[in-house]
Parts: C-alpha cells; sequence; structure tokens
C-alpha cells in the first residue's frame, strides 16, 4: 500500500482510546471467571504489545490466534494489531489437519492457544522443523500468554504507525464449500461495520450488555462482542463454552444482556427447550446470521417474547452483515434491504444485471469488504471485482426492494427446467409438527434428471415412514409450487455444519454418490 495515499489509523486505538477518553472505569467484558474495565484493558493491551515483539516477533509478522472467549482473546487480538503484527484469527474445533494447512499456509510466526488445545497443537510443532513459536493461556513447559499479558516490564505506549488500508487481521473462511481461505482485512474495516450495521440497524448505544453466541473468531462473533460493544463503550459477555439453551438462557438472565447474537439452530433449540419468557425478559433486540432464518422461526420466537429477531446476511468476506431486517421493517422469511453504505446487485450467468424477481448471484459493495485471500490470486480476482466482491449466493430481489436468499450457488438445482432453492424447500418442511432440522440438495433420478432430496431430522416422538413422508410431501406441496417436493428422504440424527451453524450441503451431496 502506498502510505502517502490514506490516512493514519490503528484500528486498536481507535476502539481503546475512545472509552479511555469517555469512561475508562466502565465494565468492557465479563468472562466465565472475571471481568475488565476498559482502562484496565487499555494497561494489558499495551503491555502485551510489548512483551510479543520483545520475543522476537517482528510488525506485519503473523500470529494465530486459537482461543476460547475469554477475556485474553480481546487483550490478546487488540495487542498484536497495537504493535503492527497481524492476528488471524482461526477456530478451536477445526480437526487436526486443517490447523496443520492454516499453519503452513499462514506462514505465522506464532500460535497463542487456549490450554485444552494444548495436545492439538504440540503434535503439530513437534513435527516441524522451523515450528512457530507456541504460546498457551496457562503452561510451565511453553510460553505462558498470562504472564506476558500481566508482565509489568514496559510497554508499548503508542501504537504502530498503521494507515487505514495496511491489513489488520486475518480471518479464514468457514469451508462451507471446501478448503478455508486465509481472508485479509484491512485496518479501518472493523469500525466501518460498527458505523454502518450496528449504529443504524440495531442502534447500538452504552448501556447495551451484548452477548454473541456465535464466538470472536468469527467475523459475525468478532464484530457483535468486540468491534460493537467498545465503539460505544458497552459491556461484552464473553462465554468460553460451546452455547447450549442452558447456558444462554442462564448468561441472558445473570447478566440481563439486551442484545443477543444468535444463528438459526440456535434459535430453533432455544424454541425447542420450552424457554421461560422471564428469563429473557431483559432483551431488547435479537440478531441472527450465519445461515437464513425460517420465517416460522421468527414468528415463534416473536410470539413467545415479543422480541424481533433481525435476520440478515454477512460473511467472512463482508466482515459483518450488510443486507438486514430493520427494527422498522421487518419481513419474515427474507434478508430485508442492503445496510446503508452498502450497494447490493444480482448477476446473472451471462454476467447481465438481473431483473426484480429474478433468482441470481449476488454482489456487494462496501467499505467492510476483504482485499484478497492470502496466497490465492485466482480465486482473489473471481471474489474480489474491483469495488464489487462476488458472495457466492443466490438471491431474488422482489419489486419493493427486499432480498430474499434462495441458497449457495453451488446448493441451487434446476428441476423441470426452473431454478429450485435449497433453503425455500427447507423452510417449508421445517413448519411440519415433526421437523427439528432439514436440509435439501440436488439428487439424479433414475433417468438422470435433478430432482430435490431432504435430509430430516425429526423431533422426539416421531418415527420415520411412508406415512410420514407422504405427509411431508402433502405439506410441501401446499405451501410451494408442487414440483419442488422431495422425492427421497433421509432420516438422520445430526446435519454436517460449520462451527457457524451453515449446513455444509456438499458433504450431503458427497452422501449421494
Amino acid at each position: 500500500m502506498n502510505k502517502n495515499n490514506n490516512k493514519k489509523y490503528n484500528a486498536a486505538y481507535d476502539l481503546i482510546i475512545r472509552n479511555i477518553n469517555k469512561n475508562p472505569q466502565k465494565v468492557a467484558f465479563i468472562d466465565n471467571n472475571s471481568q475488565i474495565t476498559y482502562n484496565e484493558l487499555f494497561i494489558k493491551i499495551k503491555a502485551f504489545s510489548y512483551s510479543i515483539k520483545s520475543k522476537n516477533i517482528k510488525e506485519k509478522d503473523k500470529v494465530i490466534l486459537c482461543m476460547n472467549d475469554n477475556i485474553n482473546y480481546p487483550i490478546a487480538f487488540l495487542g498484536l494489531i497495537w504493535a503492527g503484527i497481524t492476528p488471524i484469527c482461526i477456530n478451536t474445533m477445526l480437526p487436526k489437519k486443517d490447523y496443520v494447512y492454516m499453519i503452513e499456509d499462514s506462514e505465522a510466526k506464532a500460535i497463542i492457544i487456549s490450554s485444552n488445545l494444548i495436545d492439538q497443537f504440540e503434535s503439530i510443532i513437534n513435527t516441524k522443523k522451523n515450528s512457530p513459536l507456541l504460546i498457551v493461556e496457562e503452561s510451565k513447559k511453553y510460553l505462558n500468554l498470562n504472564l506476558l499479558i500481566n508482565q509489568t516490564e514496559g510497554s508499548h505506549d503508542n501504537p504502530c504507525d498503521s494507515n487505514e488500508e495496511d491489513v489488520a487481521f486475518w480471518l479464514y473462511s468457514s469451508g462451507s464449500t471446501g478448503s478455508p481461505k486465509g481472508t485479509l482485512h484491512i485496518q479501518k474495516s472493523m469500525i466501518a461495520t460498527a458505523s454502518t450495521y450496528a449504529k443504524n440497524i440495531i442502534k447500538i448505544n452504552d448501556n447495551d450488555i451484548f452477548f454473541s453466541a456465535a464466538k470472536l473468531f468469527f467475523a459475525y462473533g468478532l464484530g457483535n462482542a468486540l468491534t460493537f460493544p467498545m465503539s460505544v463503550g458497552a459491556t461484552s459477555i464473553l462465554m468460553s463454552d460451546r452455547p447450549t439453551p442452558e447456558s444462554i438462557t442462564n448468561i441472558i438472565k445473570k447478566y440481563s444482556v439486551s442484545l443477543f447474537f444468535g444463528v438459526p439452530t440456535l434459535y430453533a433449540a432455544l424454541l425447542n427447550s420450552k424457554i421461560e419468557v422471564n428469563d429473557f425478559k431483559s432483551l431488547r433486540l435479537s440478531v441472527s446470521a450465519g445461515e437464513a432464518l425460517p420465517a416460522h422461526l421468527y414468528e415463534k420466537w416473536l410470539d413467545l417474547l415479543g422480541i424481533k429477531i433481525l435476520d440478515g446476511i454477512g460473511s467472512t468476506e463482508m466482515l459483518h452483515i450488510f443486507i438486514s431486517n430493520t427494527i422498522e421493517e421487518t419481513t419474515p422469511g427474507a434478508s430485508g434491504r442492503p445496510v446503508n453504505g452498502y450497494e447490493a446487485r444480482l448477476i446473472n450467468d451471462d454476467a447481465s444485471i438481473a431483473s426484480d424477481n429474478e433468482i441470481a448471484e449476488l454482489e456487494i459493495k462496501g467499505p467492510s469488504s476483504a482485499i484478497a485471500y492470502w496466497n490465492k490470486p485466482e480465486k482473489s480476482n473471481l471474489t474480489f471485482k474491483g469495488e464489487w466482491t462476488k458472495t457466492g449466493d443466490k438471491y431474488i430481489r422482489s419489486s419493493s426492494g427486499i432480498y430474499t436468499y434462495c441458497g449457495r450457488a453451488d446448493d441451487m438445482m434446476k428441476v423441470s427446467g426452473q431454478y429450485v432453492s435449497p433453503f425455500e424447500v427447507e423452510a417449508s418442511l421445517q413448519t411440519h409438527e415433526s421437523v427439528l432440522e432439514a436440509a435439501v440438495v440436488a439428487h439424479k433420478d433414475k433417468d438422470n434428471l435433478i430432482k430435490p432430496k431432504a435430509f430430516i431430522i425429526l423431533k422426539d416422538n416421531y418415527m420415520p415412514g411412508k406415512n410420514l413422508e407422504l405427509s411431508l410431501n402433502k405439506h410441501v406441496k401446499s405451501q410451494l409450487t408442487p414440483f419442488k417436493y422431495p422425492r427421497w428422504y433421509e432420516f438422520v440424527k445430526e446435519l454436517p455444519k460449520t462451527a457457524t451453524g451453515k449446513i455444509q450441503r456438499f458433504k450431503l451431496r458427497d452422501y449421494n454418490e
């Protein structure tokens, strides 16, 4: 980047200094074991920035963060950006082969992990000649993160001399359509998501208590639990465990959470767990992303709690939600309208602009787009097309400007010469009394023609059988154009998903073969 053409800016400095100037004693983060004020966070960010550089980690070097959500996460993440070092946030629930791939692909100089992941990473590090420095939250054998954070020997009082368009951090794509890609985000992108979506759509303020079931290593969770609350001086609740209906309910009740960020799978699980209305009385708003929210889940949540779920679509490449419903205008089953500051367009297979009510591929232009995939020039050129970013999602736009998700481009199928959205069929199936979850993929019949096939998780007390399949088909035909009904059913105990809750339909397609 030509530093003469963009302004000096450090994302970590921006997020922390606005709170030091305003209300340094406000509690910034609360985790399973402790809490930290903005002033304490400021001190530890500067201390960690100093100590990590003392370990021969230099500006522009890359450091992998594979940590559970706790107070150390924002300290390490922001401390690295403060120091001009690039944090790479990765999922804590991946198989070993993915960690090997990411370490080799990123050329990281160090890896910071939570203690429960030491066996996974120790076995990887021990097989490498020039292995990255391993830093563990609590460890006597390896460099101890807590000691680096709490050292008092020195402090970087001033942030790295970075600019708005310098790379600040990476996220790896979730792998819903194949191997993950290192996605490069620049310094000014984080605050852009707060000043567009968070400020205008969910109307955040410093009295809000934030809780995100999506973890910090996801683009969605990073905004929900770190960028957004810090941008206004609010408090964020961090939970290291995997979210369950019970743990989510306990946190919302205990901390009087006002903003809850979930995914459709969790909303379905919460509704199926017979939650107590009184436990959620502090909520003013719920948000959903990761996978499109079926209309029936929105309506059940609203009927039960009197609280809206604002569904929207975001991506790793765009950092957070760029099309959303709003408090003032909500369309159940749809993603809504482009967030102010973003533009959307739908592109046909022949590269022409689609008309209203045509299914086509969504492209987005906005201030939080990544600049490239690491070391993948061909894929970068396909996705990042000048100012526009190709999402890989098929959408349809109504004449009134509402965008509705139809499925991933790879998941769409043509049946009888017409596009069928797997999501549309899934949403219909999920309104049947027996269905807990559903996924629909393309499958070839005996004549080699494409038809829908459904994978179903049944609710308790329901058994698979021909009568149930006939009932499901009748139900779908009563709601959708009849040719869209599934021709085959597989009743399963679980569906393959990314940790963000996206169904990995490519694995279900492989199941067919």
